[in-house]
């Protein structure tokens, strides 16, 4: 018979990790300094299939356009699916750190744009790789097989997708469950995750409204389509405090509020970009349909000359943890680490597309989280009332910590991947 490996399993693999440290710390620091937007990871991707081709796994490379499959196969047993996004954003860091990005980038859109590892992406490319190379030099421990997945385009919602598009199930085992974490806010060396919603689902639309221009001293022979904006962007704050239960959770975000190029001059239309976050599919369909319904009443209200255009620019799904592998992951970091770094989280507003995985697939998936800011500080702004002023994913200042936020990822994914892999019979 086969059984799971132990705590003691686990440490006696992870500890191999204090040498692999500073190789992975140097990947991190490089790979962070020359970060790459969604959908062009051309060189992570590189330098992703050379390490799991180095640690011995059967690499497949540009899945999805720039992804990166590696296969362990290690005789009979499940098979383990540990995930990695590789993209970075459109963000000028602003860290001062010495391997802070300095690189700009041509964006799909054809802008030159700065680009910053700002979401910590950076971080979970080394974690995987030091997971993956560990869980080679331990192929005597266990069976089954391991497929470490290098994913691009998180940050657009297009590389998950693009990977399932280009034949990922037809062409790789169907793994037994999916594994992924991502850094955040939190102390580093401790791990953060719960059963059923873990991330929301999120919408991005952009609407486009359409008014008549005039001169900016005879308002009264146009239809403003400033005002009209405006009004709309107001009336859209009503949606969650008027319309959603307290028992429920959305956010309604204008993130982009465009209109004119002169001062004296009212133009003929406005664009109003909104994100929505939503952890019910029924609040989702109402919010939507709030959103939708705001918008055409203030244009109409208006005497606008053509309804407004809603357009979706992308969208994520909710990502739910399953429940008896939630229980089996939270049951091995117990296991390994000490009790007061495995940590109860509820779902958090931020939205990934690792849920796609194990939805097209139909198989469970668990994604947790890793803290990455300096322990002492942490506490301190804790208790200070003044943890909303940490740099947060996407902020231009967000940089974990490398330690212990480096080796608590790793040891985490190997953890996780040992949950399932079997120990060979004896």
């Amino acid at each position: 018979m086969a059984e799971h490996i132990s705590a003691k399993g686990a440490s006696a693999i992870l500890r191999n990790l204090g040498p692999l440290l500073p190789d992975l710390e140097a990947l991190y620091k490089d790979i962070h300094a020359h970060p790459e937007l969604s959908m062009q990871e051309k060189r992570t991707a590189g330098i992703a299939a050379d390490r799991l081709s180095k640690a011995g796994y059967e690499v497949t490379t540009e899945v999805g356009q720039t992804g990166v499959v590696g296969l362990l196969r290690n005789g009979e047993g499940p098979t383990v699916m540990l995930r990695a996004d590789m993209d970075a954003l459109p963000i000028a860091e602003s860290t001062g750190l010495a391997y802070a990005s300095k690189i700009t980038a041509t964006d799909a859109g054809g802008n030159v744009v700065p680009v910053g590892h700002m979401c910590g992406h950076d971080m979970h490319v080394a974690w995987l790789v030091g997971a993956a190379t560990l869980l080679s030099q331990a192929r005597h421990a266990w069976k089954g097989t391991l497929m470490a997945v290098f994913q691009p385009g998180e940050e657009t919602a297009q590389g998950a997708r693009a990977m399932i598009d280009d034949g990922l199930l037809q062409r790789f085992p169907t793994p037994n469950v999916v594994l992924g974490q991502h850094v955040m806010v939190g102390p580093a060396g401790t791990v953060a995750g719960s059963a059923g919603p873990i991330t929301s689902a999120a919408d991005s639309l952009q609407i486009r409204l359409f008014g008549r221009g005039a001169h900016g001293s005879m308002p009264q022979a146009s239809i403003d389509p400033v005002v009209m904006a405006a009004a709309i962007v107001l009336r859209l704050q009503t949606i969650v405090s008027r319309e959603v239960a307290a028992t429920d959770a959305a956010v309604v975000t204008v993130g982009v509020l465009q209109a004119g190029t002169k001062e004296n001059v009212i133009p003929d239309d406005a664009v109003i970009k909104l994100n929505v976050r939503t952890f019910d599919a029924g609040v989702r369909t109402h919010v939507l349909a709030a959103i939708e319904r705001i918008v055409n009443a203030e244009a109409e209200a208006s005497g606008a000359p053509r309804k407004p255009e809603i357009t979706p620019l992308d969208r994520y799904p909710l990502n739910v943890n399953d429940e008896t592998a939630s229980n089996r992951i939270a049951e091995a970091f117990r296991g390994y680490f000490s009790a007061d770094r495995v940590k109860h989280t509820g779902p958090a507003p931020a939205s990934e597309d690792f849920g796609c995985f194990g939805t097209a697939w139909q198989v469970p998936s668990v994604f947790w989280f890793v803290g990455g800011n300096d322990p002492g500080i942490y506490a301190k702004a804790k208790a200070a009332g003044r943890l909303n002023e940490l740099p947060v994913n996407h902020s231009p200042q967000f940089a974990p910590v490398v330690h212990p936020t480096l080796e608590t990822g790793v040891e985490a994914l190997v953890v996780g991947a040992l949950a399932w892999l079997d120990v060979a019979a004896s």
